[in-house]
């Protein structure tokens, strides 16, 4: 009996053989599935859009041709400027005024003379020429772009295509001074490493050259969808991306959006405006035990006195945001018709926001790190496009979906990020707290000077720190 059972066990140890091992695969098979389903990466949903004037047509294709584009100027334009920087009407302010109330209008009336009698607004326009510009149509509307790829790349070195997004009150002219570091980084002394750039320079829709989206609700999510369908269309899958101001909230959403498209995010500007009351409590012990929060020593030189530099200091800073998150047209009206009065607006930002000291100097401290060409040229970009009050509005699609800007903070970034800490930035946000959000932060660089417009002031430290993370993302 034993003898003859032997086939049948033998038959049915060879079903275990093969039922066993599939049972303990297809077991297997739902618990990895259930344990990466509980861990997927969140994603902001990429959707669609349209922004052009009147209904989206459904007949036809976009015209995704790339068109090169030239920046001009006419008598015409010129005269016109003349004839109103000859009618401004000066306000005296009252005295040890400073920048204490705004521009100072004495300061003003040398500005405007300059700008009358000195600034050569086609020389200028040369200058903005020099680099290759292009138009071209997403979502109904046309987009500008600067397009720079290195004149040479030595053997066996990488090009990374690298996008670059401005900020308000800025503009793509804010890359000028960092764009042949970039491509060109052995000629400036800059070739340490193997990495080598092709740039790409947006403007957001709305500003300078960039049509402005004839719709309601263009924000950020909008515009880092159409910087990805730009990327796409240029031919690029994967790319580094960089921003500072809205830059850094735009480039932050591209990171959100489509993760596996960005091979490293490195910003000069985080925002978190999420508070919870253990984060309370570490900041109040934190100016008394920096190491119990978290915070370096230089963490602490930063943040504190914590209601001077994060509460007084920002409401005096933000006046202008409430304005523009409310009601951009009615103040922006009256900039679009006075190119004083647009001047004094968007260059107050560049006096206070480079170094809050500059706040006490009688001349707002502009010279000392700008030139008066570079300022007005970044001006007359408004003026000439009259985008400021598009470029306004920006702030009310943001702001009346996302009051505290703290909505997208609940999906995590996962690509590798890169940080360089300004220390005269408006708000500094030390590494334990961008981690709430940043996820894979690579470099966190406490940088040594410069404030809220890196590139155009700092050129030099900004891509020394762009090619050091990109190098430490390559090695990965």
């Amino acid at each position: 009996q034993a003898i003859l059972c032997l086939p049948r066990c033998f038959e049915y140890s060879q079903k275990n053989a093969v039922l066993v091992p599939a049972a303990a695969l297809g077991v297997g098979g739902i618990l990895l599935y259930w344990l990466r389903s509980g861990h997927k990466i969140k994603t902001i949903d990429m959707g669609d859009g349209w922004w052009g004037s009147g209904e989206r047509h459904l007949k036809g294709k976009e015209d995704a041709s790339i068109r090169p584009f030239k920046i001009e100027t006419s008598d015409k334009e010129i005269e016109d400027l003349h004839r109103r920087l000859d009618q401004f009407r000066f306000t005296p302010h009252v005295e040890g005024a400073a920048f204490h109330y705004g521009f100072n209008s004495t300061y003003l009336r040398k500005v405007v003379a300059y700008w009358r009698n000195q600034f050569d607004w086609r020389k200028q326009v040369e200058e903005l020429n020099k680099y290759p510009h292009f138009h071209t149509t997403i979502e109904g509307i046309d987009i500008h772009f600067v397009h720079v790829k290195p004149s040479y790349v030595p053997h066996g070195r990488a090009v990374q295509p690298l996008l670059l997004v401005h900020g308000w009150p800025g503009s793509f002219y804010e890359f000028y001074k960092i764009i042949p570091l970039l491509t060109e980084p052995a000629k400036h002394g800059l070739n340490e490493g193997d990495v080598v750039f092709e740039v790409i320079c947006p403007s957001i829709p709305g500003y300078g050259f960039s049509e402005a989206s004839h719709q309601k609700g263009f924000d950020s999510i909008a515009t880092a969808r159409i910087f990805h369908k730009l990327m796409n269309r240029l031919g690029f899958k994967k790319y580094y991306i960089q921003g500072g101001d809205w830059g850094s909230r735009i480039t932050t959403n591209m990171a959100q959006m489509l993760p596996q498209s960005v091979k490293g995010l490195h910003l000069n500007l985080v925002f978190i405006a999420r508070q919870s009351l253990g984060r309370l409590i570490r900041t109040v012990l934190g100016a008394y035990v920096p190491w119990f929060a978290g915070l370096s020593r230089e963490d602490a030189r930063r943040l504190y006195p914590f209601m001077q530099k994060n509460v007084y200091d920002v409401l005096r800073e933000s006046g202008y945001l409430h304005i523009q998150a409310t009601k951009p047209d009615t103040a922006g009206c009256g900039l679009n018709d006075s190119p004083v009065g647009l001047a004094a607006y968007i260059l107050e930002k560049f006096s206070t926001w480079t170094d809050k000291s500059f706040l006490h100097k009688d001349d707002g401290g502009l010279e000392s790190k700008y030139s008066l060409d570079e300022l007005l040229t970044n001006v007359m970009i408004y003026w000439v496009t009259s985008s400021i009050v598009s470029s306004m509005r920006y702030y009310k699609e943001n702001f009346s979906k996302d009051p505290d800007l703290s909505a997208h903070n609940r999906v995590g970034v996962y690509v590798p990020t890169g940080i360089a800490a300004f220390p005269q930035e408006i708000v500094h946000i030390p590494r334990v707290w961008a981690k709430d959000v940043y996820k894979n932060i690579i470099t966190y660089s406490y940088m040594p000077r410069g404030g809220h417009f890196a590139a155009f002031e700092e050129p030099r430290l900004l891509a020394q720190d762009i090619i050091q993370f990109v190098q430490k993302v390559e090695q990965l």
